[in-house]
This record gives C-alpha cells, sequence and structure tokens, in this order.
C-alpha cells in the first residue's frame, strides 16, 4: 500500500511545533479517514483538499485514504494543514514525486478551486520549523512577506496548487520573497498636543525611563487619554528579539499588517470596557487565543474608564503584572502566551464625573463604592498615582513652549540606558523588571535613604510589595538624574508618588 509524508506545523500558543503528515492509500469502500486528534475545521479538510485536488486538475484516488497527523496526542487545529495533506495524497498516489517534500515544511488553506489561502501563525511555524532542522517551507503568496522574516529557512510561495504541483514535479519555481521594504514611520500622537499637567507630564516621562504602571485620576477633558495614547512614543524602538516576539502574537491573532508585518515599536492595545475575561485574558473553545493583553506584549495596555470595567476582568490581571505570562488552561491543553506589558490605568472620580469637583453629586459612599472596583491587591500593583486638576485657562498653559516627544524620549533612552548598563549581567531590562530580593540586598540602599520607607511600612500605609515597587521608581529617578543610586531625595518622591490616592 503507497505511503506518503508531508510536514506542515501545529501552534501551542506562540510556540509551533512541527506535524508529520503521512497519507496511506488503501483498498476498499472509497472514503477519507483522518486521525491524530483533529477539530472540527480540521475534520472539514478532507472535502476541501479533495475537491481543490479535482479542480487543480490532478486525480483523486479511488479507494480509501488514511491521513494521520503526529504527533497523534497533540491536538491539531484549524486549516494550516491543508497544503501538507494535498501534497501528502498527491505523493502517496504518484501523481508528483516525494523527492521535493523532504525537509520542507508546507502552511496554507486550500480553497475549493485550489487557490492558497493565507492562515494565521505563520512566523511561529517557520521558527519552529528552523529550530527543527528543516531548511525550507512553503507557504500562501500572500504570506511571504511575514515568512521571509524568519532567517536561515529558505521560503517560497505558491498562490495555486497547481503551482504546487508544477514546483514538485520540477516544471516551474515558486514565488521568492521580494526584499523587505522599508517599515513607514510609526504614527504616534506628540506631546506638545498636552495643554498643562506638568505633574503628569512627568509621571508620564518616569513610566517611560522604568517600564512602570501608572494611573490617571481626573475629571472629564483634563487629558487622561492624551498622554496614555503618547506613552509609546517616549518608549525605545524594539529590539530585533522583541520584535520577533511581538509579531508572533500579532501573527497567531491575525492582525499583521501585509505590508509590513514586523512590528517594530510597542504596540498600544486599548480595549472597551464591555470586553470579556476571555477577550482581556485570552480564551475560547479548543486551544485558547490570545487576548488584549498578550497584543499589548513588550508595550502599553491601557484601560480607560477603568471602574467601568467588570471586577473580574480587573482581578485577573493582577497574577499577570506579576509574572509577564498568562497561563490558559482548558481541557485539550494548557497554553501560555506572553504579557510583559504597561498598564496605563484611567478613571474619573466618581460616577457622575462633572467638569468642576464642586458640581459633584455623589454621596461619600457612592464615590468610595465607585472607586472600591480598583481593589487593594491591584492598587498595590500600580507604581505611580497621578492625579490631574481641570485646567484654569488655555492661554495660561498653551503658550508653545510644552517639550516635545522627541525632547522627552531623549532623556528616557539615556536613562534606559544607564539602567541596561546596571542590570545587563543580571539579564535585566529596565527598573521595572529587577526582582524585589535583588534590590534589597544585592543593591540595598544606605539606612539614611529608606528611612521614609520604613517609617510608611511602620504606620502600615505600604505593603513590602509597595516597598520594592517604591525601590524601583526610586532607581528611575536616580537614572532620570543622572545619580549613580538613589538617595533620600529620590525615595521620597518615589513615596509620594504611591501615597497619591485616588480620591
Amino acid at each position: 500500500m503507497p505511503i506518503a509524508k508531508a510536514w506542515s506545523a501545529a501552534l501551542l500558543g506562540v510556540d509551533g511545533r512541527v506535524i508529520e503528515i503521512e497519507a496511506d492509500l488503501g483498498g476498499g469502500l472509497s472514503r477519507v479517514t483522518l486521525v491524530g486528534l483533529p477539530d472540527a475545521g480540521l475534520r472539514e479538510a478532507k472535502d476541501r483538499v479533495r475537491s481543490a485536488v479535482r479542480n487543480s486538475g490532478q486525480p483523486w484516488p479511488d479507494g480509501k485514504v488514511t491521513l494521520g497527523l503526529s504527533p497523534a496526542n497533540l491536538p491539531k487545529m484549524g486549516s494550516a494543514y491543508d497544503l501538507g495533506i494535498a501534497a501528502a495524497v498527491l505523493a502517496a498516489s504518484g501523481a508528483v514525486p516525494a523527492t521535493r517534500l523532504l525537509g520542507t515544511v508546507l502552511l496554507g488553506e486550500l480553497a475549493l478551486d485550489g487557490r492558497i489561502r493565507p492562515v494565521r501563525g505563520v512566523l511561529p511555524g517557520l521558527l519552529a520549523a528552523r529550530a527543527a532542522g528543516y531548511g525550507r517551507a512553503v507557504v500562501p503568496a500572500e504570506s511571504l512577506v511575514e515568512a521571509a522574516l524568519v532567517d536561515g529557512i529558505e521560503v517560497a510561495g505558491a498562490p495555486h496548487l497547481r503551482d504546487l504541483v508544477a514546483w514538485l514535479t520540477g516544471e516551474t519555481e515558486l514565488m521568492r520573497p521580494d526584499p523587505p521594504a522599508p517599515a513607514p514611520p510609526p504614527e504616534v500622537p506628540d506631546l506638545a498636543d498636552v495643554v498643562g499637567q506638568p505633574e503628569a507630564r512627568w509621571a508620564l516621562e518616569v513610566a517611560a525611563a522604568g517600564g512602570h504602571h501608572l494611573l490617571l485620576t481626573g475629571p472629564p477633558g483634563v487629558g487622561k487619554t492624551m498622554l496614555a495614547r503618547r506613552l509609546p512614543g517616549l518608549l525605545p524602538p524594539l529590539s530585533p528579539e522583541e520584535s520577533l516576539e511581538v509579531t508572533a502574537v500579532h501573527s497567531v491573532d491575525g492582525s499583521l499588517s501585509k505590508a509590513s508585518p514586523l512590528v517594530t515599536v510597542p504596540p498600544f492595545v486599548a480595549p472597551h470596557y464591555s470586553i470579556s475575561i476571555a477577550a482581556l485574558i485570552g480564551g475560547g473553545s479548543g486551544i485558547a487565543s490570545p487576548g488584549a493583553i498578550s497584543r499589548a506584549h513588550r508595550g502599553v495596555l491601557f484601560l480607560d474608564e477603568v471602574c467601568e470595567y467588570g471586577t473580574q476582568c480587573l482581578e485577573s490581571l493582577r497574577t499577570v503584572l506579576e509574572e509577564g505570562e498568562v497561563r490558559i488552561a482548558r481541557v485539550k491543553g494548557s497554553i501560555t502566551y506572553p504579557a510583559r506589558f504597561q498598564l496605563v490605568l484611567a478613571t474619573n472620580p466618581c460616577a457622575c464625573a462633572p467638569p468642576k469637583e464642586a458640581d459633584c453629586v455623589c454621596s461619600p459612599i457612592a464615590r468610595r463604592r465607585y472607586l472600591g472596583r480598583l481593589s487593594g491587591p491591584l492598587l498595590d500593583r500600580v507604581d505611580l498615582r497621578v492625579r490631574l486638576r481641570p485646567l484654569s485657562a488655555m492661554s495660561a498653559h498653551d503658550d508653545g513652549t510644552a517639550e516635545s516627544s522627541e525632547t522627552v524620549r531623549q532623556r528616557v533612552l539615556i536613562a534606559r540606558e544607564r539602567a541596561r548598563q546596571r542590570w545587563r549581567e543580571h539579564g535585566w531590562l529596565s527598573n521595572s523588571d529587577v526582582p524585589g530580593p535583588a534590590l534589597r540586598r544585592e543593591f540595598a540602599l544606605p539606612a539614611d535613604a529608606t528611612v521614609l520607607l520604613d517609617r510608611a511600612m511602620d504606620r502600615g500605609a505600604l505593603s513590602g510589595r509597595g516597598a520594592d515597587r517604591c525601590l524601583r521608581i526610586a532607581w528611575t529617578l536616580a537614572d532620570l538624574d543622572g545619580e549613580a543610586r538613589p538617595g533620600a531625595e529620590q525615595v521620597g518622591s518615589a513615596l509620594a508618588f504611591r501615597e497619591r490616592v485616588a480620591a
């Protein structure tokens, strides 16, 4: 009985796994059997592939066709295996030689007329193929730009199943990726557009320099959202490794740009407050999909009107903020997605939110209940808290002297470089990455510098986690001031950021 093999790739979160596809042609009634834990979408591949093969001018073999996807105990989802299944069946029937299939990974969904459609997860799939020693990959023509991001593996594109057949028989060559075009400059709003709010601007600079989380509280129209949207313009560009991490997440999510898929700037994700837990954290049936927090990996997650979010949504962020990743367990497997982001929260001081606080009609109990949706454990993980005040006059603040994003960004880059040089032996990239024990032991500050922290902890105003976060902020302030290590002044300023209350 003829047997042929082809190879494709499965996705487990943002990690790929090479899948071996076997096609066995036997006697008996004409039917197709697919084994290897396929999901409902993959089971339909039997009919898609059969129609695509016939409409591409190739005969479909008579008798029983058994398709095995290995490893058999790994759940397989989606339609990316269609191209590999078609190639394995054609090779088993003798329609094409199997020579070029060796060492080649095939990714793509087949239309009924034989067109090869793009699929999600091409980048992580090819990264897995390269790590497994495969030297060649065939992907949909529309995915060539994304596939070309992976070095060390030869990639080719096929718009139609007929083109793959012609390549396997040696009649023609497949499409090759064009040289990558320069990415267009990111369109990030300028910090100079924000009128007034010097304290909030300073907090935004500190957050950018150290990778700290930020809470902005104030009445509507004072610039909370404007400030948050300008944070990515202050952050350094992503390194090549970080770019591939972020691009892999967006590839799995299906939100990559076709023209310039490589993500080089920190992403900015701002979900609506009606978002569900599954959409925020990740989830769905079968193998869980990435949520908004993973799309914000290495970037900014902005939760506007945060007190309108569901309590469970907000509380689900607590562990993620500490660990930088989210683990989602489902019946078909447990998935880990990266989620190392900067969290920016914005809220009104009360539910009625008048422009002037004197016009508030909320009772003290109602105000506490409204802001009480931000629990103590969640606020304890927010480094910087800033209260924004209404502007008294536009002309008094908008005099054209406000610093631009580029000016502030230069100071941020210098501070980030100082932190990187200090922590590079330990593998930490910014002050927010440094664990608390290291700050208290290896990089402990003298007692005269931390006396304010000791007093705050003694009176119960600061937790141990909060003290660690104050130390991280103090190191960031020292980097911005050009100091070798924080002193009492920087520690006091850090504690002042922590002690500002929302109401």
